[in-house]
C-alpha cells in the first residue's frame, strides 16, 4: 500500500494549509509537528513533518546549496489561472522556467512543484 509523501518543513501545519487550499483537499490530522492532508477517497496521503533547521531548497540546483530532493507534478487545465491562484495562497513562479507547457513554483516553504498543462 502507497501512503504519499512526507515533506519536510518548519510549520507542517501552513505548508499541510497551503496545498490543502492549492488541490482542494482536507487536511484529515495534526498533531505537535505533523499534518496530513488526504486526496478525496482516502487513497492518497500527504504527511508534512517538522524539520527542525530546516533550508529551503535552491531552484534550478546550486552545486553547495541545498537541493531539491524531489518535486511535486499537478495536472491544470488552464495554466496562467492554476499559476495565479498558486500565487495567491503563497507560491511563488520559480525564475527559471524550461518548458512552455509547464511552469516551476516555489511553495511558501521553498519546496519547488510543477504546474503542468493537460493538453489533451
Amino acid at each position: 500500500m502507497w501512503w504519499g509523501p512526507a515533506i519536510e518543513a518548519p510549520d507542517p501545519s501552513a505548508l499541510a494549509a497551503f496545498y490543502s487550499q492549492l488541490l482542494g483537499w482536507p487536511v484529515v490530522h495534526e498533531e505537535p509537528g505533523t499534518a496530513v492532508m488526504g486526496a478525496p477517497g482516502g487513497s492518497t496521503f500527504f504527511v508534512f513533518q517538522q524539520a527542525d533547521g530546516y533550508r529551503p531548497p535552491v531552484w534550478p540546483p546550486v552545486d553547495g546549496e541545498q537541493r531539491p530532493m524531489m518535486h511535486l507534478d499537478f495536472q491544470v487545465g488552464d495554466l496562467d489561472a492554476a499559476v495565479e491562484d498558486a500565487v495567491a495562497l503563497g507560491a511563488t513562479v520559480a525564475t527559471s522556467q524550461f518548458r512552455e507547457n509547464v511552469r516551476v513554483l516555489l511553495d511558501p516553504v521553498g519546496h519547488p512543484f510543477c504546474l503542468c498543462l493537460d493538453e489533451d
